[in-house]
């Protein structure tokens, strides 16, 4: 399964990047997301979602092979990762992160959280 997203429906409200923050880190922190909402204002007047679409992009560019696919769902192995960000730069629909506190880049997991929270449905379940 993917998660897709309706940036139509979208508010901007950010609900599903503090879900995110805590359920994989256990911190109220939009900037520790797997998941982007960035406001277009005035043009084109509307919200961004940087979400991985798991396209395998970050797999081809990784210089030492630390990403995978493992049944769907793309993966860094903090061992094999050198920090290089060539992932962050080439993925693009901008959905590699990063932050000072964590020594690898991370990526949506697909755990489904914000398609449950999301209250405009801008994030839904799709084959």
């Amino acid at each position: 399964m993917k998660i897709g997203r309706d940036e139509l429906r979208c508010t901007g409200c950010k609900t599903c990047q503090l879900i995110c923050s805590l359920d994989h880190f256990k911190e109220h922190n939009p900037k520790k997301a797997a998941i982007g909402i960035t406001g277009k204002f005035p043009a084109p007047g509307k919200y961004k979602i940087s979400l991985c679409t798991q396209c395998e992009k970050c797999i081809e560019v990784c210089p030492t092979d630390a990403i995978t696919n493992e049944a769907g769902i793309i993966k860094i192995d903090a061992d094999k990762c050198n920090y290089c960000l060539v992932c962050v730069d080439e993925c693009p629909f901008g959905a590699v992160f990063t932050h000072r506190d964590f020594e690898k880049p991370f990526i949506c997991d697909v755990c489904g959280e914000c398609v449950e929270i999301c209250p405009t449905k801008a994030l839904y379940w799709k084959e």
